[in-house]
């Protein structure tokens, strides 16, 4: 939400691609995961095991390749077009370590999303780094990952969208 009416010429584009970028991402998921979870095929929305996450893995990297080909094809304001990207990337590197161990996707999308908006909106955005040990305590807490897991999700995708938005220098814009 925030990138689109950074980026958008107007509020409508804003919210126009504030809902494309919910319609091709989330919800899909979402509503995969509610399936999954309600049929049995997965023990539950946050407590599963590492081969539970294959197909939603996999879901989201199609969508994330399609969420890229239609932000870039249709000329989406720039930074949605970028964070589509370093999300793909994100997927498909988070993919390959899933098959051998459990990386905290939590922590990884909360890691990604303040670096983003640090990047994009600078030290008036910084303040969102208090998320991070919250959402590391939650998940140490839970039982769900080890604190390794938790530390390598996190600066992985921090890695990956600095790297994504450093090579279409769209840093600090």
């Amino acid at each position: 939400m925030l990138l689109s009416f950074k980026d958008a010429p107007s509020t409508t584009e804003a919210l126009k691609w504030a809902a494309i970028s919910l319609v091709i991402s989330v919800l899909p998921v979402l509503i995969v995961v509610i399936w999954l979870v309600r049929s049995q095929k997965m023990d539950g929305f946050f407590d599963n095991t590492r081969r539970q996450r294959h197909i939603i893995y996999l879901l989201a990297s199609v969508l994330g390749a399609i969420g890229c080909w239609l932000m870039w094809g249709l000329k989406a304001p720039e930074l949605l077009a970028v964070t589509f990207t370093a999300g793909f990337a994100e997927l498909v590197v988070f993919t390959g370590i899933n098959h051998y161990w459990k990386i905290s996707l939590h922590m990884a999308f909360a890691a990604g999303a303040v670096t983003i908006v640090s990047l994009v909106y600078g030290m008036a955005a910084v303040w969102a780094v208090i998320f991070l040990p919250l959402v590391a305590w939650a998940r140490i807490e839970l039982k769900q990952h080890s604190i390794a897991q938790v530390i390598t999700g996190a600066v992985l995708a921090a890695a990956i969208v600095a790297a994504i938005f450093g090579a279409f220098g769209v840093i600090g814009t």
